[in-house]
């Protein structure tokens, strides 16, 4: 009389892989996001301490040229007639930023363009296609707010803060899970964890006006 064939336990969870598992993504993961953690740890610094940094404005010199009559009137019969002005001052006159925002006020047209490197403003003279172009190179202070912030620099930049961010987010739970593979130092940790959490709502909640 044979028995049944012995049916093998189901296997436990490797824990000391899951643990390996969680260190290799901790280390890959940081070298990623060392440097971006410290650019935006030392940018919002700035921004939180803006009287530690000279933020002098400089502007230079205003360059003139000119658009020609039938480019001017082309850009007028456009859907969108200040960027296609814009456009048309683009290839003729190096600006700083990206095209922000422009008005056609009766002869006159009035053009700005914004971008963390600094600011362009631009008039036209619609009737004889003069245009003076005013350049306006941000403070570094500035900039490195605006690249903190996404301000007005692209959909590319935008999308390194996301990513910045999810790698944070994801090197701070896994260093957290990492807790639990210590357990002489879990109970320490844990502890360590409520009383910043304790801190953090203490101050929102009895200092911050």
């Amino acid at each position: 009389m044979t028995g049944r064939a012995h049916r093998p336990a189901k296997a436990a969870l490797d824990r000391g892989g899951f643990y390996r598992l969680c260190r290799m993504l901790h280390a890959y993961l940081s070298a990623f996001a060392f440097l971006t953690l410290v650019f935006f740890s030392i940018t919002g610094l700035m921004l939180n301490h803006p009287d530690w940094f000279p933020n002098q404005r400089r502007e230079a010199p205003p360059v003139t040229v000119t658009l020609e009559s039938a480019l001017v009137k082309a850009a007028l019969a456009s859907p969108d007639p200040p960027r296609a002005l814009a456009a048309a001052v683009e290839e003729r006159a190096k600006v700083t930023g990206a095209y922000h925002s422009g008005d056609v006020i009766d002869q006159e047209a009035v053009l700005r363009w914004e971008g963390p490197r600094g600011s362009t403003d631009a008039e036209i003279d619609l009737a004889g296609g003069s245009t003076r172009v005013t350049a306006q190179p941000a403070p570094f202070a500035t900039l490195v707010g605006d690249l903190h912030k996404g301000k007005n620099s692209g959909a590319p930049w935008r999308l390194l803060i996301d990513v910045s961010a999810a790698l944070v987010i994801a090197l701070s739970i896994i260093g957290y899970v990492l807790f639990f593979s210590l357990r002489f130092r879990l109970r320490t940790s844990l502890i360590l964890t409520a009383a910043s959490l304790a801190v953090m709502l203490a101050v929102y909640y009895v200092l911050v006006p």
